[in-house]
């Protein structure tokens, strides 16, 4: 009897807490305080300033409402013996895509960033390290008229399915002049001293349909486009994902944000309290075991300063905020188009 009054005393007393915390500002040091005090499996921290504009936070959370109803047929794998921790940035050591955190900036893109960062993984992973191209982000968010509303939101699934149409070309990150379109969004200062601009929910509207290469890329539009052999959906099931990632790369993957993940700093995440953003979409590179806890590896595209230099780690096997629900991935095609190293070394790409 004892047992049963302590476990409703310390259910009551977690009931409270969440309301209370419901109370406070989700980027306040207070709230911050109180979700370090309420779980044991992750730590939080300040990531964005205490008066960044709210809008701008709501605004990365790119993933259309939509989205489920643009699903690919599923693929099934025959699951064979997967090992208890794999991070794809240590099995292909020889592909610096996986190790890199994007910035989708003022716009909800995060459909697009999740896609072309794994589809740039699994290129190079397939053409066995030869192939550092990189896909981007502006060409697909810009010009993908099926994907949705570009910075108003887009359908992960429809990503993939015009890599294979249509093809995408390279580019790299915001200013960095690298690839035939980099990222035309400018990042913004997520903290108070900074040398980028502030974030505010203004601005980031969708960049115009541009088929052309800027200026100084020596390498025509269409030529340039790297197309997918194919697009597929996954089960939801963990053995399902953890193989395909297993066997052919990163995947992209949606799920819902809680504003208790803003101050996600290290450990494995798992929702605490805090109201829902939205739905966003990141890329998932592994899986493993902290303390006891199964999580998913994740590179999130909010700049390397946010989280664990860029990536997280969410509870894995539970369906937590749906992450295991809204998994896409592809083969690349590999051929004679796609260049070797040295082409890339020649355009200062890598």
């Amino acid at each position: 009897m004892w047992k049963f009054t302590l476990a409703f005393v310390v259910l009551f007393h977690v009931s409270l807490c969440k309301a209370a915390l419901t109370k406070l500002h989700p980027l306040s040091d207070e709230f911050i305080g109180s979700l370090n005090s309420m779980n044991n499996t992750w730590k939080a921290e300040r990531n964005f300033h205490r008066h960044i504009d709210f809008g701008y936070l709501k605004r990365l959370m790119g993933v259309h409402p939509d989205a489920h109803q643009h699903r690919l047929n599923k693929l099934i794998h025959v699951i064979g013996d997967l090992p208890e921790n794999f991070d794809s940035r240590q099995n292909w050591p020889e592909c610096p895509t996986i190790k890199e955190i994007r910035d989708q900036g003022s716009c909800g893109s995060c459909w697009a960033f999740g896609a072309v960062e794994a589809m740039s993984d699994r290129l190079c992973i397939h053409s066995k390290g030869e192939s550092h191209f990189r896909f981007s982000a502006e060409d697909l968010l810009s010009c993908c008229s099926s994907c949705g509303f570009g910075c108003n939101g887009g359908f992960p699934s429809s990503a993939w399915s015009y890599w294979v149409k249509r093809g995408l070309v390279s580019g790299g990150s915001y200013g960095s002049h690298l690839g035939c379109q980099p990222y035309e969004i400018a990042p913004c200062e997520h903290h108070v001293n900074g040398t980028r601009l502030p974030c505010t929910g203004e601005g980031g509207n969708t960049p115009e349909c541009n088929k052309q290469c800027e200026e100084g890329y020596n390498v025509p539009y269409d030529k340039d486009r790297h197309f997918g052999q194919k697009a597929y959906s996954l089960d939801s099931n963990e053995d399902q994902i953890k193989q395909e990632i297993f066997t052919n790369g990163p995947v992209e993957a949606a799920f819902t944000v809680y504003s208790d993940l803003l101050s996600y700093k290290s450990g494995v995440y798992q929702h605490v309290a805090g109201d829902e953003l939205g739905g966003h979409a990141i890329k998932i590179l592994g899986w493993g075991v902290e303390n006891g806890t199964p999580y998913w590896l994740i590179a999130n595209s909010w700049n390397s300063d946010w989280g664990d230099n860029g990536f997280f780690k969410i509870l894995r096997g539970s369906d937590h905020c749906g992450i295991e629900n809204s998994v896409d991935a592809g083969i690349p095609k590999v051929s004679e188009q796609t260049y070797p190293k040295k082409f890339y070394r020649a355009m200062n790409m890598i």
